[in-house]
């Protein structure tokens, strides 16, 4: 039997979709940034873009959302491309990590080197190496630089921003505090304003699955090891401590985001973009996963096979 997202049929599609919805019950919708406290739990919707230009949707895909922690792969991506593997690794590793996505406490027995650039620490030091003189420029030239490689149209959300920032920035300045005391940062207020602008760069699910389909499809303007090395470190850190269980269920490179949003690269074939706003408590999208991994096992999407 022929299988890939190829393959797929609106009909599936829906029903998939449905089934994975149904599961949001067993979520939590982020309640300590009001903005998006504001989600409903029931919100759920999917696009799919295939190699070929096909593309599939199912839900309400004219929500809006930031990327949230769903743009790290893509901060990546930018600055291996801007820079190059040796540089960038200098300041992150590509171990996956045990701990939350914001911890101190991983960060210090690391002594201050962050563990993979799919977490608040490795990001942070990241935004770093982003060109322009100020964060605002820094948060801009990505989200220029990514809208005119993949099509999509980004822009970031001012008034998700001010939301995240009246939240409290405490747990991510005493992460840039002690990445600056161990060397791994200079400008440590830039670097984090720069970080949450990033954060809040925000789109339709339609977006989300065109950023995807630059890491699985060739093209003449990336890099193939560039490509190679964000999918590998998606597929080992991507959904934080839960990365492991997912690499064996599901075994395609996941990010997510706690705004919901969640984006599966199935290499050589296309993108599949999920926006669910109910959280596990690792903080990945319950109908997201739910629906990725039915998709993976109906159209044998799993790398290992």
């Amino acid at each position: 039997m022929t299988t890939g997202l190829a393959q797929l049929t609106q009909n599936q599609l829906i029903r998939w979709a449905e089934s994975a919805q149904k599961r949001a019950v067993h979520g939590r919708v982020i309640e300590r940034i009001d903005q998006l406290a504001q989600a409903d739990a029931r919100w759920f919707a999917v696009q799919i873009e295939v190699g070929l230009g096909n593309s599939y949707c199912c839900g309400n895909t004219t929500l809006t959302f930031p990327l949230m922690s769903a743009i790290k792969p893509f901060l990546l991506l930018y600055l291996l491309e801007r820079w190059g593997e040796q540089e960038v690794f200098q300041q992150i590793g590509v171990q996956p990590s045990d701990a939350p996505f914001n911890s101190l406490k991983q960060l210090i027995v690391d002594r201050g080197r962050p563990r993979n650039p799919m977490i608040n620490s490795g990001a942070i030091a990241l935004t770093e190496k982003l060109p322009g003189d100020n964060a605002s420029q820094r948060c801009q030239n990505l989200c220029d630089w990514l809208n005119e490689r993949s099509g999509a149209q980004l822009w970031l959300d001012e008034e998700m921003l001010a939301s995240v920032r009246l939240a409290g920035r405490e747990v991510n300045q005493s992460l840039a505090r002690y990445l600056s005391e161990a060397g791994y940062l200079e400008n440590l207020e830039m670097a984090l304003d720069a970080y949450e602008q990033i954060c809040c760069l925000s789109g339709q699910v339609r977006d989300l699955a065109r950023l995807g389909k630059l890491l699985a499809i060739e093209s003449d303007w990336l890099k193939p090891l560039h490509r190679q090395i964000v999918n590998a470190v998606m597929l080992t850190c991507g959904l934080y401590e839960a990365s492991s269980r997912f690499a064996i269920r599901i075994g395609l490179p996941i990010k997510s985001g706690i705004s919901g949003a969640l984006l599966a690269v199935v290499p050589g074939q296309g993108a599949i973009a999920c926006y669910g706003p109910a959280l596990d408590s690792v903080g990945n999208s319950v109908a997201g996963l739910a629906f990725i991994e039915a998709l993976s096992k109906e159209l044998q999407l799993n790398l290992f096979g």
